[in-house]
């Protein structure tokens, strides 16, 4: 009998994911990739002599990657070399206000106590337990099911805990729901960045977000040789059970016969078969009708209005001074609405722009030598409009200077050299993820049902299914992950039916646990 064959859109998180699961089940697995190594968002870009990661810098949800490795017999500890963060980032409102959350709670509330009062200690413990119920919630009802609905998650709440879904309150804002805990604006704005998480405003989000707050106290860690290694790493596991990946390849468009899809045509013209085909992209990329007409009403495409944030970002290689960086830094706006305001509404780069740093040198005590280059990420907030508006030079040059006025303002001194800076903007970013506008995240999660209402693994039209950051369960590389295994879960239950000797359940499934 025939070996089952899949082709696979991009290699993401996901997209590896998929292929890896797919691979370990005997199915014959081509991994198409227009870039030239693995990782999708997770880049890594040269500057000034120095690989820098210019995508996702934090690496949470550990569990996901270790169901992941377990269930192919190995474990994350023999594949990734990690560093457990004891500091989970570093907080600046001006050089004088400073403030590290930890992952020791009581830590972090020992800080809080110290910069904010009593009351804001007590009232960051209450967060914490809010928090985590958010999280038992919908780690089941929701992160790990294949089809999360409404419904099912009043039916897990009511069968376990029915009172945590009164507490938690899913139906208001997450910036109202941060009333109920801190007086003080500024731990507001601190744990309303949460949102940004999903590339989303804490005015507009679901209170449900907090539970990113559980999830970075469960761990947050670096890991060696980047957010890129995990990329490789699964790249390497997928071929080593006989998957292909083909870099420097583009997908022109899906096959559809008989309503069914069939594989891929190249921008060269060759056409590979395959029984389905994951896609590992944004879902609007098919939406827009980039992939081909045929397959484009599989899934509804996302309105410009309903975008997630894009950035601007600066991979530099710099010596810095001043502020005692940490690996995580944010160094905060003086308004916090009216920059979300400018981002969502007004569609522009924020004028008094909250800053992210990550700052890839700095492991906990060491720091480079002063008067050395180290590698950092600066990052700001903008709009996803980079398919329709290109940053002029003035604007440009407007935002670079935003940006470093505002880490000067909090202390912080960097050596910028144009040689030694790498700028990515959202039209760049909708260059390297067409048909997104230069959104990181899909859709925003704006609305309680937003999240509801991501596409799932399994599209209208039947072999072609979805993984990555804009489909279920969301943004992030561990939620990419886990939608890279749904993928291939619903993939080999529907081959099963055609192939059942040959078809066996991904091992372990997409426990978390």
């Amino acid at each position: 009998m025939r070996t089952p064959s899949v082709v696979i859109i991009g290699a993401g998180a996901g997209g590896l994911a998929s292929a890896l699961d797919l691979a370990r089940s005997g199915v014959a697995v081509t991994v198409i990739e227009s870039a030239a190594a693995p990782g999708g968002k997770m880049r890594q870009v040269a500057v000034g002599g120095a690989m820098i990661d210019a995508g996702p810098t934090v690496f949470t949800m550990k569990w996901v990657f270790d169901q992941l490795f377990a269930d192919d017999g190995t474990s994350t500890s023999a594949e990734l070399d990690l560093t457990a963060m004891t500091t989970l980032a570093r907080h600046a409102w001006s050089a004088t206000e400073t403030l590290d959350l930890y992952a020791d709670l009581d830590q972090s509330a020992e800080a809080i106590g110290a910069f904010a009062g009593a009351a804001a200690a007590a009232g960051y413990r209450s967060f914490c337990h809010r928090a985590q119920l958010t999280f038992d919630l919908l780690d089941a009802s929701f992160i790990r099911a294949d089809r999360p609905s409404i419904g099912g998650m009043m039916m897990h709440a009511g069968r376990n805990r029915p009172g945590d879904v009164l507490t938690i309150k899913p139906y208001t804002t997450l910036w109202r729901a941060l009333h109920e805990h801190f007086r003080d604006p500024r731990l507001r704005q601190l744990f309303g960045r949460y949102a940004t998480y999903s590339g989303s405003s804490p005015f507009q989000a679901s209170a449900t977000l907090m539970l990113i707050a559980h999830v970075e106290r469960m761990g947050v860690y670096k890991i060696a040789g980047g957010m890129k290694k995990l990329a490789t790493v699964l790249a390497d596991r997928a071929t080593r059970h006989g998957a292909t990946i083909r870099y420097a390849t583009s997908a022109q468009s899906i096959i559809v016969e008989g309503g069914t899809a069939r594989g891929v045509v190249l921008a060269s013209g060759e056409r590979i078969d395959a029984d389905a085909v994951v896609h590992n992209g944004d879902t609007n990329a098919i939406a827009s009708g980039r992939l081909g007409r045929a397959a484009a009403t599989a899934v509804a495409a996302t309105p410009t209005t309903h975008r997630s944030q894009s950035a601007i970002t600066y991979a530099v290689h710099a010596a810095t001074s001043g502020f005692d960086l940490a690996h995580h830094n944010v160094f905060f706006s003086r308004d916090y609405a009216a920059e979300f305001d400018d981002v969502f509404r007004l569609g522009r780069p924020p004028v008094d722009p909250t800053v992210y740093v990550c700052a890839q040198d700095r492991d906990g005590p060491t720091a480079p030598r002063p008067g050395t280059p180290e590698r950092l990420l600066c990052l700001m907030n903008a709009p996803a409009n980079g398919d329709h508006n290109s940053l002029t030079p003035e604007e440009h040059a407007s935002c670079q200077s935003r940006t470093f006025q505002q880490l000067a303002r909090c202390g912080l001194s960097v050596q910028q050299d144009p040689e030694a800076t790498v700028v990515t903007t959202p039209q760049d970013f909708e260059q390297l993820f067409p048909s997104t506008g230069g959104a990181l995240y899909g859709a925003a999660s704006h609305g309680w049902m937003a999240p509801f209402q991501r596409p799932t693994a399994r599209t209208r039209l039947p072999g072609l299914y979805l993984a990555g950051g804009s489909c279920h369960p969301g943004a992030g590389v561990p939620m990419a992950t886990l939608s890279g295994r749904l993928a291939a879960q619903s993939v080999l239950a529907d081959l099963a039916s055609t192939y059942p000797s040959r078809m066996a359940a991904t091992p372990g499934g997409t426990s978390t646990r």
